[in-house]
C-alpha cells in the first residue's frame, strides 16, 4: 500500500500482537521488532541491538521510565525508547524507529523515521 508517498507494508492484524511482548517481522528487508503496549500503542523499532550486536529487541522487557515506553534488551539491558529509538541509558546510542499505522485493525509498518536531532 502506498499512502502519503509512503510505502506500507501489511504486518498482522493488531489482536495478534500480545500486550508488553515484541514480534520480529521482515518489513522492507529489514529486521524489526514490533511492541503493543499496555494503553494500545504499537511501535516499530530496528531489531538489532548495538550494544550485543546481535538481533534481539523484539525479545526485550517493554516497561515505561519517567512516562517514557521503552523495551529493554535481553543481552545487556540497555532500554530504548519505543517512540525514537534513542538509547535512554547511552545518548550516543540508537535504534531505527518506523511509522507504524493501524488500519481497519491490521498493523502496517511504514519508513524509517529520521533521527531525533
Amino acid at each position: 500500500m502506498t499512502r502519503g508517498g509512503h510505502s506500507w507494508e501489511k504486518v498482522c492484524p493488531v489482536d495478534d500482537l500480545e500486550i508488553e511482548r515484541g514480534v520480529t517481522a521482515l518489513v522492507h528487508g529489514q529486521a524489526i521488532a514490533i511492541f503493543r503496549t499496555h494503553d494500545g500503542e504499537v511501535y516499530a523499532l530496528g531489531n538489532h541491538d548495538p550494544f550485543a550486536k546481535a538481533s534481539v529487541l523484539a525479545r526485550g522487557i517493554v516497561g515505561t521510565r519517567e512516562g517514557v515506553p521503552f523495551v529493554a534488551s535481553p543481552m545487556h539491558k540497555h532500554a530504548f525508547d519505543l517512540r525514537t529509538g534513542q538509547c535512554l541509558d547511552d545518548e550516543h546510542a540508537s535504534v531505527p524507529s518506523y511509522d507504524v499505522l493501524i488500519e481497519e485493525g491490521v498493523v502496517h509498518i511504514g519508513g524509517r523515521r529520521r533521527a531525533v536531532a
